[in-house]
């Protein structure tokens, strides 16, 4: 008799494990993929500002990709040691009233791809001070002191040689400039590099957003603290910014993504970024009578707990526009967008290759929801291109 009931009991463990096994494995995001395109290896900024070198350098070499080249990776530090050097003549010339540190955006690899060339890792690797990754807590306070210095001087009066100097503090942290470098075996300078051997033109790339602040379908300088540039970039309509998305997707061409991660709805270890729906009058009548039983503790666990798909808002243009004029939305990380997925209820999600390694959920990938993309996004970074024609008249472009 006890060998029966040890044996029921040792049955009933088991049922009750697969039973929370199967519920266990029932939670979760389960996605499907729809568009998924090719990319290079996934980068480390590490303890840099320059997201918004790697990931438009990332969409680069994807678009390189897509024109027939083989897999490469760009110098981020070619980039960010030109802008620097630029940044500093602006910042000096208007007495300091310009935002200077590390941070940028897919407007400055343009400019430097336009005005300077690109150059390969393996030219410029920007690793010149006994660090095997990027920490650049130190250069970046050189920087800023020693303009600031330029700038206050008692002499009233500025020396030929001070930008000469400043470019002596890039030679020292990140290397002497790449004039000429062998690379696969032919000799280039970074504009010959850029012009003869990377299949793809800057002409052919665009910034674009969505906001109310400025008429539709025409282009203004956008008005954030790191575009030291004063680069324009072109303004359509949330739903023609939807449609860029996907179309762009669909035709084989990925995107870079400015974008904001401060929300309690991003997390990278997760490998989701979601706005879920708080505001109770948007909720059906079932889910609301669950919702005002709850307490916030609750609430906040319902909606965050990243354990599978949630109900999400709805994103309006005023909505956008509310959270970018209160600072709610800012440009503090720029991505690239490889692909598209949908879940298990038939959500839409934007696969997103991220600059922090590879390690979490999907290495160093993550997915953000469509909901997430429409309200965060600052702005992508495109191939003209994928444009349809009815937009690109309205847009002046060619």
């Amino acid at each position: 008799m006890k060998n029966v009931r040890l044996l029921c009991a040792i049955v009933l463990l088991v049922v009750l494990a697969s039973n929370i096994m199967a519920q266990e494995e029932e939670k979760g995001y389960k996605f499907e993929t729809i568009y998924d395109l090719d990319a290079t290896s996934v980068k480390d900024q590490y303890r840099s500002g320059t997201c918004w070198s790697f990931s438009g350098l990332s969409f680069l070499e994807s678009e390189m990709l897509k024109a027939g080249k083989k897999d490469i990776n760009l110098s981020e530090m070619f980039v960010v040691r030109n802008c620097y050097s630029d940044k500093a003549v602006k910042y000096v010339r208007l007495h300091g009233s310009l935002n200077f540190g590390a941070g940028g955006s897919f407007e400055d690899v343009l400019y430097t791809w336009r005005n300077y060339g690109l150059v390969p890792e393996e030219a410029y690797t920007g690793l010149q001070y006994g660090e095997d990754n990027h920490v650049h807590g130190e250069m970046d306070e050189l920087l800023k002191a020693y303009v600031d210095g330029v700038i206050k001087n008692s002499n009233k009066k500025l020396t030929p040689v001070w930008h000469k100097g400043f470019n002596g503090i890039l030679d020292a942290y990140l290397g002497e400039y790449p004039e000429t470098f062998t690379y696969e075996g032919k000799e280039y300078t970074p504009n010959t590099f850029s012009k003869e051997y990377m299949g793809i033109n800057p002409e052919d790339y665009i910034i674009v957003t969505s906001f109310t602040h400025h008429p539709y379908y025409s282009q203004f300088i956008f008005e954030v603290p790191d575009n030291w540039v004063w680069g324009s970039v072109y303004n359509v309509k949330l739903d023609d910014l939807k449609e860029i998305m996907k179309t762009s997707l669909q035709e084989g061409h990925t995107f870079a993504w400015a974008s904001d991660v401060s929300e309690k709805g991003f997390s990278f270890r997760n490998g989701v970024a979601i706005v879920p729906e708080s505001d109770v009058e948007e909720l059906s009548d079932s889910e609301r009578t669950k919702w005002e039983t709850m307490t916030k503790a609750e609430r906040e666990k319902m909606m965050y707990s990243f354990e599978g798909p949630v109900k999400e808002k709805v994103i309006t243009p005023e909505l956008r526009q509310t959270q970018f004029d209160n600072y709610l939305t800012t440009d503090d990380h720029g991505m690239h967008i490889t692909g598209m997925v949908k879940d298990q209820e038939g959500n839409i999600y934007y696969k997103v290759k991220n600059s922090w390694n590879t390690n979490n959920k999907y290495d160093g990938y993550f997915y953000a929801s469509e909901s997430f993309v429409l309200l965060k996004t600052m702005n992508i970074m495109i191939n003209k291109n994928v444009l349809p024609k009815e937009l690109k008249k309205k847009l002046g472009i060619k």
